[in-house]
């Protein structure tokens, strides 16, 4: 999605009080003592950088950037690097909670981190952006390293962005460090299947869901909000499995066909620089619109906080596949779980980027490299897994699918922070 209003991004700020109260729910459902809440609630440390980036015309614009660690007792943290203008220190830390929740929950050793600069990268030119991120990464270099926090690609950021903060860590380390961040390009030990990484969790997890309910995914109809890395690969993927993908739509807004859209033809649109809204082939709708679409399967997968308690009634889809960090609030939760509509949370259905991207540190760390074929199957095995654990809980407690991935998640952290207890 593309630039927000005043009143979005002063909602977006307490998007750390909304995950937070997401933990104390969960907490409060399956008894997690207290004071053990108190400590997860909180992060471990904040660090807000002030960025001077010389811009082309010769004038010099200072950006804000932030590194966050949520909590680490489980391993080096680990968590993206966003380019957006909705970027606050407060949303900054909800994803780096969320990030914590999902590594645990996948078994990963990691712990969760989060950072990002409030920026437009889409305004900025080629240049501008490679200054920008070198200057961000001397600034958080001494918060980064591959036994201290591993950033990677996240909104707005790619495989380019990844190579620049690898290539200014290595140059003040003196050597190439590999592990220090990944989604890297292939050339500079990237690892196979990490773009397509995200996508490709989401379908496992929906194959899943959809075989428990004695569905396929051959002929569900699925609306995509979003059509950057997650969506557009979870789109491709959907309709080589016989799906119907019915609407997708970017920042712009998004074309609606019943009868559903070519997306070869959308992903050569996109690719050529054209906009979702003008591809042909369907009906001009907004980003809200899309949710309330007639559609078997409803994807999210943009930015935080689209399905809230005001819109909430009006979805029509019987299945929530939440491919962003957060699409859905505490308030449209709770409507949506009165409804009935079964959501597959984000922490269990997009957690297939951070999964490859354990495996891109791995490989670095060994600089031994694995087949696509092994990447995918490597991950089709621990998201299977994630989602068995999480709907065995779902039905043996009666509870909602993001209440039993986040016991399982919390849990997890908490048994990992009493074990090693509080120093001093």
């Amino acid at each position: 999605m593309g630039l927000l209003t005043r009143k979005e991004l002063m909602e977006s700020s307490n998007a750390f009080s909304l995950a937070q109260q997401q933990l104390r729910e969960a907490a409060a459902t399956f008894g997690i003592e207290a004071d053990l809440v108190e400590v997860l609630a909180a992060c471990k440390r904040s660090v807000e950088v002030s960025i001077p980036v010389t811009m082309d015309d010769g004038s010099i614009n200072v950006f804000t950037g932030y590194r966050v660690i949520h909590n680490n007792a489980r391993g080096p943290s680990k968590g993206g690097i966003r380019y957006h203008p909705s970027v606050t220190c407060d949303s900054t830390k909800a994803l780096a909670m969320w990030m914590t929740w999902k590594c645990a929950l996948m078994g990963l050793p990691f712990g969760g981190a989060k950072g990002g600069v409030t920026c437009d990268p889409h305004a900025l030119s080629l240049g501008e952006l490679e200054r920008l991120t070198r200057r961000f990464t001397t600034e958080i270099v001494n918060e980064i390293g591959p036994e201290k926090d591993i950033p990677a690609p996240d909104v707005g950021t790619n495989p380019a962005v990844m190579a620049w903060i690898f290539d200014t860590y290595s140059m003040n380390q003196g050597h190439s460090v590999l592990g220090v961040v990944t989604g890297k390009p292939l050339a500079v030990g990237g690892s196979l299947g990490r773009e397509e990484a995200t996508g490709h969790g989401a379908l496992f997890c929906l194959q899943e869901a959809l075989t428990r309910l004695d569905r396929t995914v051959a002929g569900t109809r699925v609306a995509i909000q979003g059509f950057g890395n997650v969506g557009s690969v979870l789109a491709r993927l959907l309709v080589e499995q016989g799906a119907t993908v019915v609407a997708i739509s970017d920042s712009t807004g998004g074309i609606h066909n019943a009868e559903g859209i070519n997306i070869a033809g959308a992903l050569a649109h996109k690719a050529a620089g054209g906009r979702v809204s003008d591809f042909p082939g369907g009906e001009r709708i907004t980003n809200d619109e899309l949710l309330a679409l007639d559609c078997d399967v409803l994807a999210p997968c943009a930015l935080e906080h689209v399905i809230t308690g005001a819109n909430a009634g009006a979805v029509k889809a019987s299945l929530v596949l939440e491919g962003a960090n957060g699409p859905t609030t505490p308030e449209g939760d709770a409507v949506l779980n009165d409804r009935g509509i079964v959501v597959l949370p984000d922490v269990l259905a997009n957690a297939g980027g951070v999964v490859v991207s354990y495996f891109e540190w791995v490989q670095g760390l060994q600089e031994y490299f694995w087949k696509e074929e092994e990447v995918n199957a490597r991950l089709q095995a621990i998201v299977t897994r994630a989602f068995a654990e999480t709907w065995a809980l779902h039905e043996r407690d009666a509870t909602s699918m993001r209440n039993a991935a986040y016991a399982l998640g919390v849990g997890r952290v908490a048994e990992a922070t009493m074990i090693r207890g509080l120093y001093p």
